[in-house]
């Protein structure tokens, strides 16, 4: 198949990043489809560190064009900055960037609307990164929000933007009684912006269906994770897009029989940032050491991740929800040191035992893991690179996650680094 996709599996933070760099060699095209600035993926080559929040990973790839589709949230003030920051490291995206008109653009009013809306949501505090994504798909379904094609059109940006900082400031003055924010400021600064993004805005899904007819390998790339899909996630504990494969199509514009071969990307534990139902969290100095192993510290918020043992029933709902062809399995490595090892297997719920994830939100609040016990292994598995060559209580540990969630691995990740890597032979 021409197209690769791939999925975060769990609740974001799963390594994503680093897979797609990995394999992104095979890519002549790398594609955000959802999601804004609120992701963070992590990617370390040659000891490097290289953090994204807008930009596909493919950039670090010379040749492959990379492509923020018509589902992302572009925030024009942090894409140019990122930009900028890998240029200053020698990368250049010249002729190698391209965003779609078609995606809606995170302003300052709506960074300003998610900080005051954090907590007023039915009581509820959610955990957003107060980074302007909600209010701006809220923009989206109101039909009022300005896309890309808006902001490079100076004219109808300007009218566009008068009507909308007009309605937001009643409700900023008013209902938060926050100051109002300055018209003349935010019209300058996205025409600034709009100005120096021209040459990137294009009609990226015309661009996607032809290299799709053309035989190029085009690569998907998630970020959040399904747990966190707005319809399909533990609501109201979500992000506002479709962070699963069935976003796909929607926000890249393409057939969704372009899809191709699957990936789910997760931890050989969990972990989950913000509030929410989290079943299989540990409470106690397992959880620390998870975290600080793991370095679970959330690369665009600096949040210390919840963490805990991998969650079966969660993994096989993902799965089942995507079709995965195969587990790219990151972070195995930071199990290492433990005397065992544990796999969520079923939960206790209302003194019942259910192997299924339950989807309605009170329910997994409720819900009680049941969690089973395995060996554990001392070796530092960082230098391996054969699935034979690790401790034997780690291969049975990985055999049997894929036994469970009824997906084999693809990919097994044993350290941060690209060479930290084992791939699965074909059988």
């Amino acid at each position: 198949m021409p197209a690769t996709s791939v999925i975060g599996a769990q609740w974001g933070d799963e390594g994503k990043g680093k897979v797609i760099d990995l394999i992104a060699d095979r890519a002549d095209v790398v594609v955000r489809f959802q999601g804004g600035a609120n992701a963070g993926h992590t990617v370390i080559v040659e000891g490097v560190k290289f953090v994204f929040h807008l930009l596909p990973s493919g950039v670090l790839h010379p040749g492959k064009l990379n492509v923020l589709g018509n589902g992302v949230v572009v925030d024009p003030a942090v894409l140019l900055d990122e930009v900028g920051q890998f240029e200053s490291r020698g990368i250049s995206l010249e002729g190698r960037l391209v965003v779609s008109g078609a995606a809606h653009c995170v302003l300052p009013y709506h960074r300003v609307l998610d900080q005051l809306r954090e907590g007023e949501k039915a009581g509820v505090a959610i955990g957003t990164t107060g980074r302007g994504i909600g209010p701006a798909y809220a923009d989206k379904a109101n039909r009022c929000g300005i896309r890309a094609w808006d902001l490079v059109d100076e004219g109808r940006l300007r009218a566009r933007l008068a009507a909308n900082v007009d309605d937001k400031n009643k409700v900023i003055t008013r209902l938060y009684g926050a100051p109002p924010l300055d018209f003349d400021e935010i019209f300058d600064l996205a025409r600034d912006q709009g100005r120096r993004l021209r040459s990137l805005v294009k009609d990226t899904g015309a661009v996607l269906r032809r290299a799709l007819r053309e035989g190029q390998h085009v690569f998907f790339e998630g970020a959040q994770g399904v747990m966190l899909d707005i319809d399909h996630g533990t609501y109201p504990f979500v992000t506002s897009s479709n962070a699963d494969s069935l976003g796909i199509a929607a926000g890249a514009g393409i057939s969704p029989r372009e899809i191709g071969h699957q990936i789910g990307v997760t931890k050989a534990y969990c972990t989950r940032v913000g509030a929410g139902p989290f079943p299989s969290e540990l409470h106690d100095e397992r959880g620390e050491q998870l975290r600080e192993g793991g370095s679970e510290f959330g690369a665009t918020t600096g949040r210390p991740r919840r963490c805990g043992w991998f969650d079966v029933p969660a993994a096989r709902y993902a799965a089942a929800l995507c079709a995965f062809d195969g587990l790219a399995i990151t972070k195995l490595d930071v199990l290492s040191g433990f005397d065992e090892v544990g796999l969520v297997t079923a939960y206790e719920i209302d003194g019942r035992t259910v192997d299924e994830y339950p989807v309605d939100t009170p329910l997994i609040e409720r819900a009680r893991p049941i969690v089973k016990m395995f060996p554990g292994w001392s070796e530092d598995v960082r230098s391996v690179r054969s699935f034979a060559d690790l401790p034997p209580a780690a291969r049975s540990f990985v055999e049997e996650i894929c036994a469970r969630v009824g997906v084999p691995w693809e990919i097994l990740s044993v350290g941060p680094g690209r060479e930290s890597t084992m791939f699965r032979e074909p059988s």
